[in-house]
């Protein structure tokens, strides 16, 4: 049931927060600030030093069984590339995990303890293969190569697919990719290179709500 309530609340947020950084201190910081803007998944790339510690320090503190609604959120863990890291971040609190390409082994491992897994996908075939993994939801990426059409082309031939893309979306074109039928969104580098570049994290709050409202208003 777990699985089912994460993956949930993945397609109802819409938006997912891709933190990278230096220390896991400084992606800790961006993610407070983006869970504080209203964005409540977050995914701590594992190209992060330290990244498991940082997954640890937000599992604790926005666990999703949290009673106030205001600490909420889901930790997940990103750029996952094989099923030894995907465990050991599942150890460390990680309630989804996402990976820049689909590897089997994580898919497999994910399954084995009923943990949502977002593989990133090129082509239809990739999607038809995480179909028959038992991939519920796939990552479109990178998604700067592609068009918000895209997604009508694939629903063409795999309408049952669900498709987050990742890389390349923005504000200004977050509608157009949900109004194409995405189920979600991964927000990258432009939620967080202002704060980063000016040095005030609160820039990222700024943002996500931006981000927030677009999804809201594309979904109506």
């Amino acid at each position: 049931m777990k699985k089912i309530k994460v993956l949930n609340q993945l397609v109802e947020e819409g938006v997912v927060a891709v933190l990278r950084g230096d220390t896991p201190e400084e992606v800790v910081e961006m993610a407070e600030q983006a869970i504080a803007g209203g964005i409540k998944s977050i995914e701590v790339t594992m190209t992060v030093p330290r990244a498991l510690q940082a997954i640890e320090t937000l599992a604790k503190k926005y666990n999703s069984g949290a009673a106030d609604p205001d600490r909420y959120a889901i930790i997940g863990v990103g750029t996952v590339l094989d099923p030894e890291t995907a465990r050991a971040a599942l150890l460390s609190g990680a309630e989804f995990v996402v990976g820049p390409s689909l590897n089997p082994a994580t898919v497999t491992l994910c399954n084995r303890y009923c943990v949502p897994v977002l593989p990133g996908v090129m082509t239809v075939k990739e999607i038809q293969e995480a179909l028959e993994l038992g991939v519920d939801i796939v990552k479109l990426f990178p998604g700067n190569l592609y068009s918000p059409a895209m997604i009508k082309a694939i629903k063409g031939p795999l309408p049952q697919a669900n498709l987050m893309p990742t890389g390349g979306v923005s504000l200004d074109n977050l509608g157009e990719w949900i109004k194409a039928g995405a189920v979600a969104v991964g927000i990258g580098s432009d939620l967080t290179q202002a704060a980063v570049a000016q040095g005030d994290y609160s820039l990222v709050a700024k943002r996500a709500s931006q981000y927030v409202e677009a999804y809201r208003a594309a979904k109506g």
